[in-house]
This record gives structure tokens, sequence and C-alpha cells, in this order.
């Protein structure tokens, strides 16, 4: 039996999206069928529960979401009004919590624990499509300031025992996320990233795959895809939890919101029940 699970990186597009899909024109639709997908990736048995490393959360040292009811953030502004009382009611889980700041403590890191954090946009608006029931406990990791990406690759390296104890590994972000310029005006950057992106990902070894994440910055378009690089780093971690997993595109599309190119991505294979 081999109850191990996948990581994943995902991108989890813009605000409160699931909360205003009647104007978006479907814009959103082969996003949210991707998220939806992947419970049945996972198979039968649901997650013991979901850890987020969201690109909307960042603090000088690693910390670690141990609220048991946590709260919303609205990190978003210029949204209809009915989005600043929308809920996504999943219990966190502090048992969890706990687990995490022994795991990174013990691979060298500062960390500390947060008791009152909320879920911000990049947590709840995914998990609205994922688990829309909001039945599984949810609990965040920041990342840490500074942005040096070996720092999160060995954080997630660190947080690969979860793996085989329920917990769902899932780094969110946007593989393209330069808000200044989306659109048209963004496709042939994007496009060149997301290229080396799927190329890094899924058709180098384990070993180069890691070495082309950490020089990140020398990839083509690298710094017009993420001017700055919040919305990247959350595939690190989910990159080191699975180091040697072999990688697959799970989402892309080349003309969201106009002529961006974006994808998801997933690391490991779907446990196995016998």
């Amino acid at each position: 039996m081999n109850m191990t699970l996948p990581t994943y990186f995902i991108s989890h597009g813009g605000g409160p999206w699931p909360w205003m899909k009647a104007q978006m024109g479907g814009a959103y639709d082969r996003l949210e069928a991707s998220l939806r997908d992947m419970p049945r990736q996972l198979g039968p048995v649901p997650p013991k529960a979901v850890l987020m490393i969201s690109g909307h959360w960042e603090e000088r040292e690693f910390t670690v979401m141990a609220t048991a009811q946590p709260p919303m953030i609205y990190d978003y502004s210029g949204f209809p009004e009915h989005t600043y009382h929308i809920r996504y009611p999943a219990p966190g889980s502090p048992q969890t919590a706990g687990r995490v700041r022994d795991l990174i403590a013990a691979a060298g890191f500062a960390v500390r624990m947060d008791a009152a954090r909320g879920f911000d946009h990049g947590t709840f608006s995914p998990l609205a499509a994922i688990y829309p029931d909001a039945e599984v406990p949810v609990l965040q990791l920041s990342l840490q300031s500074g942005y040096d990406p070996r720092a999160h690759i060995e954080a997630g390296r660190a947080l690969a025992p979860l793996r085989d104890e329920g917990v769902l590994i899932v780094g969110s972000g946007l593989s393209y996320h330069n808000l200044r310029a989306f659109g048209p005006q963004a496709a042939v950057a994007s496009a060149a990233f997301d290229r080396w992106l799927d190329e890094t990902l899924v058709r180098v070894s384990p070993a180069e795959r890691l070495a082309r994440l950490i020089a990140w910055e020398a990839a083509p378009a690298a710094r017009q895809a993420h001017p700055r690089e919040d919305h990247l780093l959350p595939l690190m971690a989910a990159v080191g939890a699975a180091e040697n997993d072999p990688g697959r595109r799970i989402y892309h599309e080349d003309n969201f919101m106009g002529g961006v190119s974006v994808s998801s991505f997933m690391f490991g294979s779907a446990p196995r029940l016998s």
C-alpha cells in the first residue's frame, strides 16, 4: 500500500473569482475544471489536512497558521461588495501546524506559529473549487521574506514526511504574475517562461530541475513573468517536498485573460490503495 500524496503547484487565478463567475464570461472555466479534478487525482481517501503555501503571505521567518477556526482575509480591492462577505468555513489544524513547525525547525530554520492568521485568497479561492464543501482542515505556511529559492526548496524538503501522513502540500501562486502586463501584451513573455517552466518541471532530471529553479532568474523572460517572485516561490516548496518525483502538467492554457500562458503542475503520483 502506497499512501504517499503528491504535491502541487497551482495557478490560483485572480481575487475572489469563484464568487464572480457570472461576471467572468467563462474566463476561469478551464482553471476551475483543473482544480475540481484534484480530488479525483488523489483517490477516494481525502487528505487529513491541506497545507497551502500561498503567494499572499510573507513573513521574516517561516510562519505556520495555527488557527483552529481561521477567519477570512480579503486581501484584494476593487471587487464587488459581496466578495468582502464570502466565507470558506474549513477548520484549521493546530495539531498539523505543530508538526509543520517541528519539521521546519529540525531543518535549521527559524519558525514561529500564528494563532490568529486567516485564509487569504491564494488559499480560499482555489479551495472553493477543490473542496467546495470545506470539509478538509486547512492551514497555511508563509513564504520567507528575502525570497531565497534555495531556502524554500529546503523548507519543502523538510516537509516531505507530511506526504506519508495524509497532508496534501499545495503551492498556490501563478506561473505568470506581472499585473502591469496582463492580457495580449503578456503573450510572448508568458509563453517563453511557460515553455521553460514545463521543460524544467517535467522533462529534466530531478537534480537539473533543482538547479534550474535555484537559478530561475536566468530563464527566458523570467523577470517579465515575475517582477516580484512571490507567486513563484510556492513552487519551490512543492518541488522540494517531492524532490525526486516526476512532474506532470495538469493545467495549461495560452489565452488566459486574453493572452496569458499559465500552467499548474503535480509532482508524484496518486496514492495506491493496493
